[in-house]
């Protein structure tokens, strides 16, 4: 059998679209692995026969089925011979609009359907073997916020699926760690809302994302707030921190922000922006003429050592404020706190602490420091 290399995935589907395609994936029929590596291809994947071009470094994958040997998206024995069809690895993949493929002539391999899917806005799966894989919930989700403003929805056959499995209990054996990459990616869109209203709308919120649930149910108007403020920070370009911080601006206790950061293993970076949010996003509502409520915010975003998590406070705040039409506001008490940060952060404290016990000198820097912030703040 001769080696035939179609073009697969998303970079079929987008160009379908007519959208910019960014990565390109390639299937190899007819090959084996020594096949591939005698060609000059350098393999990587160690699980799956994954290998990279010699000269544009774009992934080739041996044509492959799986067979189900255990629960959750791992569980699977991959068999990748020469004699493994296109139709054969195009059936193993989850929407049918991921599931087309074309050859180096530009003729289009779509043995399920998917450009008419695709011409109908319709995500559906290709095959029953969807509910093998739970990982393919959250893909579902994600492609359905990407392709929210193109009109795409769900097959309802693939609805009723996704409802199947999280009864059945397939759900549950997701790790952590794959929810939170597949929802980075997410957060990455703009209509990143949508991945978790779709989630909801599946019944698989209460499993992938249980700390969320009850806030769907009973206090809808809070969410979508939550959402419009997570929106404008992928719009402006915010760091993926300050999306995740917006996001867990929902809950209201610090004990499920700090739960929410040990189970889905939040990077230390996230972590920091969303409980530093969380503990002083209400510091605008306290008494600003008194010098201690401007010391206690700056000490309690450690500004002093990390002048970074007071940039990302206030990159926070900046969104709330022009959410809830603040912005005046905002810019003042701002402004002000910058410029009390940079006074503060000018002092020597040297001179300040000579011939002073080690347990006074605490006391002694914030009497400094308050003192400096009476004056700057009694005009």
């Amino acid at each position: 059998m001769s080696q035939q290399i179609y073009q697969v995935g998303g970079a079929v589907r987008d160009e379908l679209l007519g959208k910019p395609v960014k990565d390109r994936d390639w299937v190899v029929v007819g090959a084996t692995a020594e096949d591939l590596v005698a060609q000059g291809y350098q393999q990587v994947g160690k699980d799956f026969p994954v290998f990279l071009h010699p000269k544009t470094k774009e992934e080739y994958a041996l044509a492959r089925t799986e067979r189900k040997q255990g629960h959750g998206y791992g569980g699977f024995a991959v068999f990748a011979t020469p004699d493994v069809t296109l139709e054969e690895d195009l059936l193993r993949r989850d929407l049918t609009i991921n599931a087309m493929a074309k050859d180096d002539a530009g003729n289009l391999y779509d043995p399920y359907g998917g450009h008419d899917d695709l011409n109908a806005r319709i995500l559906r799966h290709v095959s029953p073997a969807f509910e093998e894989d739970p990982l393919r919930v959250l893909r579902l989700a994600r492609f359905y916020a990407r392709f929210y403003e193109d009109g795409f929805t769900i097959a309802s056959e693939t609805a009723h699926l996704v409802h199947k499995m999280v009864e059945s209990g397939e759900l549950d054996h997701l790790v952590a760690e794959r929810i939170w990459l597949e929802t980075h990616k997410a957060l990455s869109d703009v209509n990143a809302a949508h991945y978790f209203k779709a989630l909801y709308d599946l019944g698989a919120l209460k499993v992938v994302f249980p700390a969320l649930q009850p806030y769907f149910d009973e206090h809808k108007t809070a969410v979508e707030a939550m959402f419009a403020a997570l929106r404008m920070s992928i719009e402006t370009e915010q760091g993926m921190h300050i999306r995740v911080a917006l996001l867990l601006s929902i809950f209201e206790t610090m004990a499920e922000v700090k739960q929410f950061a040990a189970r889905y293993r939040l990077s230390a970076q996230e972590k920091a922006a969303a409980e530093k949010l969380h503990a002083w996003k209400d510091w605008p509502t306290r008494d600003l003429s008194v010098a201690q409520t401007w010391l206690d915010l700056l000490l309690g975003l450690d500004a002093f050592r990390k002048p970074d998590q007071l940039h990302d406070y206030l990159a926070s705040m900046a969104i709330f404020s022009e959410l809830y039409g603040d912005q005046s506001a905002f810019n003042e008490w701002s402004k002000q706190l910058l410029s009390i940060y940079d006074a503060l952060s000018q002092v020597d404290v040297k001179p300040l602490i000579e011939n002073v016990l080690p347990k006074e000198i605490p006391q002694k820097i914030a009497a400094h420091r308050l003192m400096i912030i009476n004056k700057m703040i009694k005009f």
